[in-house]
């Protein structure tokens, strides 16, 4: 069997690494990496809505088991936890993370340094938690990480509010792409974190990363390789819009797309700032979710995580 080589390692002999690096980098000038278009001089320590300058802010890095199935495997996802968000849900169950910015500031080197310990741990892949605000110096990191033996998958685990033009800096470079679908109402997702235009914005970085990744892809020990995995938090009072996001994904991305609907909502954060967050998903809700996915003909569903409702 021919033995499994990461896109980024391609990318590097090709220089394309090199070149999305330096693309990446220079649009910390005039921040515009999400959606939000802050336009804010990150590289003179500026700051926007993410509040992160020319560092990436870390908060913790280990091995993690409570990812998807396919990213588990037997060692854990080598999972990096960035600080601050370009999204801040109310509800966010790493608010001290993302909405108060607990993490400690690191240079490229030492993230790439962070990525090889990963690898050297035993971890799958390299599993980039809320990625979105720092593409550049994951790129950097990257880069020189490969250049140092970093063979392992790449997972950007965002939550879906990424810029198209951002995207395609990561093409052949990024193997497997993780992002949530939140919500598919605008006026939720105005009301959840102040982002009108969720909706669309995560309808269009879906279809640009299947379009680089395409449906998920696993070895012969069923860990992920390639592809594009969808996670999907059921809210109470169907604030997620479960229905509509599961049909959209059935009829522009592919009926094969692995999801992970999910149960563990509770209220956490700033959630007690609106009545309809203050309860945990009830077991009816999850079960009428799971139904909603199947009924658009999507059956590639995680199944390790446990559901623990007690309403």
């Amino acid at each position: 069997m021919t033995q499994f080589v990461p896109a980024y390692i391609d990318s590097l002999k090709k220089s394309n690494l090199k070149n999305s690096v330096q693309l990446a980098k220079a649009k910390l000038s005039g921040c515009t990496l999400c959606p939000r278009q802050c336009a804010v001089d990150r590289a003179s320590e500026k700051l926007g809505y993410c509040k992160t300058g020319v560092r990436a802010i870390v908060a913790s890095y280990d091995a993690h088991f409570g990812e998807e199935e396919p990213l588990v495997g037997r060692h854990g996802s080598g999972t990096i936890f960035f600080t601050h968000c370009n999204l801040l849900c109310l509800f966010c169950q790493n608010y001290d993370i993302s909405h108060e910015g607990m993490g400690k500031e690191l240079s490229n080197r030492q993230l790439a340094d962070i990525m090889l310990h990963l690898q050297q741990a035993g971890c799958h892949n390299i599993n980039f938690v809320t990625p979105s605000h720092v593409v550049p110096q994951i790129l950097e990191a990257v880069y020189i990480a490969a250049r140092q033996g970093l063979k392992i998958p790449l997972v950007y685990n965002s939550g879906g509010y990424d810029s198209v033009d951002t995207l395609k800096l990561l093409d052949g470079i990024i193997d497997i792409y993780m992002p949530d679908f939140k919500f598919w109402d605008s006026s939720i997702a105005e009301q959840m974190c102040n982002a009108r235009n969720y909706p669309q914005a995560a309808q269009a970085a879906l279809l640009e990363m299947h379009r680089q990744v395409g449906d998920l892809v696993c070895d012969e020990h069923g860990l992920a390789q390639r592809g594009l995995l969808v996670r999907h938090l059921v809210m109470p009072e169907g604030l997620s819009g479960t229905e509509d996001i599961m049909a959209f994904i059935a009829k522009k991305i592919s009926k094969n797309t692995y999801v992970n609907v999910m149960a563990q909502y509770r209220p956490c954060g700033a959630a007690h700032k609106d009545a309809r967050l203050s309860r945990p998903v009830s077991v009816q809700e999850h079960l009428t979710a799971v139904e909603q996915t199947k009924k658009q003909g999507i059956t590639r569903l995680d199944k390790r995580r446990k559901t623990f409702v007690i309403w």
